[in-house]
């Protein structure tokens, strides 16, 4: 999901700007080919127990699955729920401070907090599901570094590219512009992120750690690349870190499913 309005790139005519629509335009985080990955990942993770919950959670919604309802977040986000979605660090401090970065549980860390603890309870299941729609997308949404970033360039939403002759911005490049460059769609980056085999990832880790991961990422050289984007050495230096997140999602949300629905 884009944090913020994208200007368009006045210079640009009306046929390019149509033809660069998929760039240009606000999206969901990772996009909806992203978080799609990212759920059915996780559910083919899922234990005995918690798939059999959420199967039941998803009755509520006849043909759902946890795929179709990963980018429902963004579908349906409000002034109230839009800072859910992220978390800002002030630049060159990767290190959560509730109080500073998310005051109020205004940010995505404490959300996915909320939100497993309301999946957890006996709450009405309409309710629940809500949560389970919640925990899927949010979890999607911390595994894309520019959601654990920093303020003062709107997680890379004002930083201006031109890849592959269109305008678009850094953000814009990570929730879908090199997964619709890599070629495949949901169902193919599935299988082919599944082929690379189970991902080892810290079993400790929460919600503050995912995001301090993602402010480090992005501090890493190299990662704002220069304005005129040459998209595919870009591409081929951070496709494996977005091939780790993708999977590393995938694998937390499992785990978060399993642990929050193991009874």
């Amino acid at each position: 999901m884009h944090r913020y309005p994208i200007r368009p790139i006045e210079a640009l005519g009306h046929l390019c700007l149509a033809l660069s629509a998929f760039f240009a335009a606000p999206a969901q985080a990772w996009g909806p080919v992203g978080h799609r990955v990212v759920a059915e990942l996780a559910y083919g993770q899922l234990n005995p127990a918690a798939r059999q919950q959420v199967d039941a959670l998803l009755t509520q919604e006849p043909g759902a699955t946890l795929g179709s309802i990963a980018s429902w977040a963004d579908e349906t986000r409000s002034q109230e729920t839009y800072a859910w979605h992220y978390v800002n660090f002030p630049r060159g401090q990767c290190e959560y401070l509730p109080e500073r970065d998310c005051p109020g549980g205004q940010c995505v860390v404490a959300q996915i907090d909320r939100q497993l603890a309301v999946l957890a309870s006996d709450a009405e299941p309409q309710a629940r599901l809500i949560a389970l729609k919640y925990v899927v997308h949010f979890i999607g949404d911390i595994h894309q570094p520019l959601h654990g970033s920093f303020g003062d360039d709107r997680g890379g939403n004002t930083y201006q590219l031109q890849a592959d002759g269109q305008g678009s911005n850094l953000h814009a490049w990570w929730d879908s512009g090199m997964i619709h460059r890599h070629g495949l769609d949901a169902a193919q980056l599935v299988d082919e992120l599944r082929e690379e085999g189970p991902i080892r990832h810290d079993q400790q880790a929460g919600p503050r750690d995912w995001a301090v991961e993602d402010c480090r990422i992005i501090s890493s050289p190299g990662f704002y690349p220069e304005h005129k984007l040459e998209a595919g050495r870009y591409q081929r230096n951070w496709w494996p870190t977005l091939d780790i997140r993708l999977r590393t999602g995938g694998a937390r949300l499992a785990a978060a499913l399993n642990q929050t629905l193991a009874d």
